[in-house]
């Protein structure tokens, strides 16, 4: 088989991938084998590739494909969530290009353009995982949608309502007047935003007075019930059994008092609007105030706006300012530093409003959860500071919000029979909601045409918190033998921006629906960002195009551009600089299977003592570095197990190891040493694989030798075995000396084909195994031991040892002594200046301890190579 002169990525990766898959190798049924299961964080059916999950993806296959080297049933499941909002979104925008409105439409109707565009848009991203070599089991594939996850969601809100945990209340929710939705307060996040404070004018029916009342939103005066006092200020127990008239509309509302309000805030009075905030919803409640509702479901004025009728609240904000001027109101604006609460989705402000909602309990749920994490770990967080994170969210957590006014997505299994507000029952099917209806009403006339489906569909994470266990329809079917071999999962690698939407839900759900654990360990990722520390987005447009980048550096080379900088929980700053140095090491792993394999091979000649003793060191470091490995990946240190990898391979193997057994020039290499070589490709190959897994295939398919002819995606993960320490030590010496020698080369221009002698002071009793390697690679003829100083020689020491190599024709002595004592000058005066500032008291004293440090290393540097220049003038004398 021909091997071309450069790794060609793009045809390397079609090949193997398209190879993978013909051969079954990621697709995994239960056996007799350990499981090892992962779950993909299914991406929305609409997306495309990011960054994000071009790093999320890489992580989770580099687990994959090593614990399928290790000998486990490795089992990724794939899939995508219907992502209610964004895909509702989209498809309404859709249609109004086409210039058909969603209202006009029934829900079916809606439903279908909905499916349309899913079925037209959603594979893209997960053929687009495959370019990046997602070695997922891709028959397993699934969408939140299907019916089989379908039938698992609605059976457990029913399960959950019958059990009194899902309740249907009215209660003040967020508000997304884009999407049109209520959101969980997880969906909320809030910004700095500056904004005004507005001071308005009260009127106290029947006299001239006025109270004044700041706010950040003049627009909610229109829905004003009441103005609040603490009954202790003294300042106003003169209002008590009064009444004020809202400016504008002219309402008459009365004068409460009650503790909530805080006397030193402001003017210690505060406007009551129950319909638009949580706490004066709570006032309302305890005072029996008027709820006036202002806004319109798309944030707009309803009829209570009066004049402002049908406009934006944003739009109403600026013409209420002027009318409030106009008519002598306000009496001062201030600009003010406002957190306001948008949609993650759709980037919206949210409005506080009052609504039927269906909610779950999270009292009891959130018990196992805080237990399984922060007492017994049994399920794990990398990196641990996201415990306290988990802990704050579990211990302060309010019922989740689980409806929406979306059409995409499950619809709710309630059933109403009739007016009332507990008209209705809870039911998998409208025949069993039928039967329930007819028993719950007294009426058996009743009939499925009687009843009318709750309009709303599920929040999407209602599905998405059943992910590990309904991809093995573990909901409605539990005893399934995929389900029992399969379940809990090992590890799960999602970003910590959905610890709360997510992962803690999982945990919820495992424990409620299994009693056990979803998965073992949580890897949280961290963020990609730009040079400038931005999250990476289009909008920004900061976040290149990851298919571009696979084009330009190859998926390996992106892999490993990713991974060595993408330590756990901690973000990225990334830089297309890290994916070129990933190609270059593809470059150079690649070249130094082209120069093995460009040996000849003799089956006469002996194995040379140094490359049996480059045999043994190498296999050594291996060892080590597989025990490094282990501990790495043991604490999910996925770029640290990387790193180990790469300088193993590029440090060790290649400019070692190769260059230690590399036969002469137009030389044959002994078969006992190339079969080794190979053999410790092989390893390496192992390795790289979970890293780089087209370009470690590539020359593993080349390698004609290997003991087994299987692919290398299922071949053995490395055994570990006794660490030689001895010999990698002796070799870190060895190689100190050997560098010695080349910058004696160097700097003397002594080219290497000149033979030279090595005379050595062994002070440190160090090893000679590695005598025959020095020798190799310093091209030296003999290495002699001696007791004294070898007059006309170069020298330099590693350690206390101290290294003559006697001078050759080829060196001017003179001119060696000249360049000698000159340099040596230059160090005698840099040394008085250095140790003249470190006897300064006044210097030492006042500079900073790390610069003090400093001064002390240039002073012991400068004192070394002085020791050294004068050793090397007294042999040369």
């Amino acid at each position: 088989m021909t091997i071309p002169a450069q790794f060609d990525a793009k045809q390397v990766e079609e090949k193997w991938y398209s190879y993978w898959m013909e051969n079954n190798y990621f697709h995994s049924t239960p056996d007799h084998r350990t499981p090892y299961t992962i779950v993909i964080p299914p991406p929305n059916v609409t997306g495309v590739l990011h960054m994000g999950h071009m790093l999320n993806n890489t992580i989770q296959d580099v687990l994959i494909r090593r614990a399928r080297l290790k000998g486990l049933n490795a089992c990724w499941v794939p899939g995508t969530d219907h992502a209610s909002i964004a895909t509702e979104a989209k498809v309404v925008a859709k249609l109004k290009e086409q210039g058909i409105n969603k209202n006009d439409l029934t829900r079916e109707e809606f439903l279908k353009h909905a499916w349309d565009w899913t079925d037209q848009y959603g594979g893209t991203i997960l053929g687009q995982l495959k370019k990046l070599g997602a070695s997922c089991d891709w028959d397993r594939t699934k969408f939140t949608m299907d019916p089989e996850m379908s039938e698992q969601v609605i059976k457990s809100f029913v399960d959950l309502y019958e059990k009194g945990y899902i309740y249907r209340g009215f209660r003040m929710v967020n508000w997304d007047p884009e999407a049109q939705t209520t959101l969980s307060d997880e969906e909320v996040i809030y910004e700095e935003r500056q904004g005004k404070l507005y001071h308005i004018k009260y009127q106290i029916e029947g006299t001239s007075d006025f109270l004044t009342i700041a706010t950040t939103r003049p627009e909610t005066i229109l829905g004003d019930s009441a103005i609040c006092i603490n009954p202790n200020d003294e300042r106003y127990t003169h209002l008590k059994g009064k009444k004020a008239i809202v400016p504008i509309c002219n309402r008459v509302i009365p004068i409460i008092f009650d503790e909530y309000v805080d006397m030193e805030f402001g003017t210690g009075c505060l406007k009551v609007t129950p319909a638009h905030d949580i706490n004066d919803k709570a006032l309302g409640e305890r005072h029996n105030l008027e709820i006036i509702d202002i806004l319109n479901a798309d944030a707009s004025l309803n009829d209570f706006g009066l004049h402002y009728k049908g406009k934006d609240r944003f739009v109403v904000r600026k013409e209420i300012e002027v009318e409030l001027q106009t008519i002598g109101a306000l009496e001062k604006v201030e600009n003010h530093l406002n957190n306001v609460g948008t949609s993650e989705r759709t980037k919206a402000v949210i409005e506080p409003r009052l609504s039927d909602q269906w909610f779950l309990k999270m009292e009891e749920m959130v018990k196992p959860a805080l237990k399984a994490v922060l007492e017994t770990e049994e399920i794990k967080l990398y990196p641990s500071r996201f415990n306290s994170t988990y802990r704050s969210w579990l211990e302060n957590i309010r019922d989740w919000n689980i409806s929406r006014q979306l059409w995409w997505g499950h619809q709710i299994p309630a059933y109403y029979y009739g007016d009332g507000k507990e008209d209705f029952v809870v039911a998998e099917t409208k025949e069993n909601a039928l039967v329930l209806a007819q028993a719950k009403s007294g009426k058996s006339n009743l009939t499925l045409e009687d009843l009318r489906q709750d309009e709303d569909a599920l929040d999407t994470w209602f599905s998405s918190w059943l992910w590990p266990m309904s991809v093995f329809n573990g909901v409605s079917q539990p005893e399934n033998e995929e389900f029992q071999y399969y379940y809990p999962t090992n590890d799960l690698v999602t970003g910590p921006d959905i610890i709360f939407f997510w992962v803690a839900r999982m945990i919820f759900a495992g424990y409620e629906y299994t009693g056990k654990k979803p998965f073992s360990n949580v890897y949280f990722t961290g963020i990609v960002r730009d040079a400038q520390r931005r999250k990476m987005s289009k909008s920004l447009g900061n976040s290149p195009d990851p298919l571009d980048l696979i084009e330009k550096f190859g998926a390996d080379g992106v892999r490993v551009g990713l991974l060595l900088s993408a330590s756990a929980g901690n973000d990225i700053l990334f830089d297309e600089e890290m994916c070129n140095q990933g190609k270059s090491f593809t470059s150079k792993v690649w070249n130094a299977f082209r120069l093995i394999k460009g040996w000849e091979v003799s089956e006469t000649i002996a194995q040379p003592e140094s490359a049996k003793i480059a045999v043994e060191w190498y296999e050594a470091k291996l060892q080590k570095a597989l025990v490094e490995i282990e501990d790495h990946f043991e604490k999910y240190r996925i770029s640290d197990a990387l790193m180990t990898i790469y300088k193993l391979v590029w440090d060790d193997f290649c400019s070692w190891f190769l260059e230690m057994i590399k036969p002469g020039y137009q030389q044959p290499i002994d078969s006992v040493t190339y079969a080794k070589a190979i053999e410790l490709l092989e390893a390496n190959l192992k390795l790289l694989h979970p890293f780089m897994p087209f370009l470690s295939e590539e020359i593993w398919q080349h390698i004609a030798t290997r003991s087994k002819e299987e692919a290398l995606i299922v071949s053995t993960w490395p055994e570990i075995k006794t660490v030689d320490t001895a010999i990698i030590a002796s070799f870190e010496f060895a190689s100190e000396v050997i560098s010695g020698i080349r910058t004696i080369r160097k700097d003397k221009n002594i080219p290497f084909k000149e033979v030279i002698e090595l005379k050595v002071i062994n002070h440190e009793g160090s090893s000679k195994i590695f005598d025959c390697v020095i020798q190799k690679l310093g091209n030296v003829e003999a290495i002699e031991y001696v007791t004294e100083q070898v007059a006309g020689a170069l020298s330099y020491r590693v350690k206390s040892n101290e290294y003559f190599i006697p001078i050759s024709g080829s060196v001017n002595i003179e001119e060696e002594i000249e360049k000698l004592e000159e340099e040596l000058k230059y160090l005698k005066g840099f040394l008085k200046s250095v140790q003249g500032k470190l006897s300064n008291e006044k210097f030492v004293s006042g500079a900073p301890e790390k610069v003090i440090e400093n001064e002390r290393k240039k002073e012991a540097d400068a004192l070394s190579k002085i020791a050294t220049i004068e050793q090397s003038l007294q042999g040369l004398k």
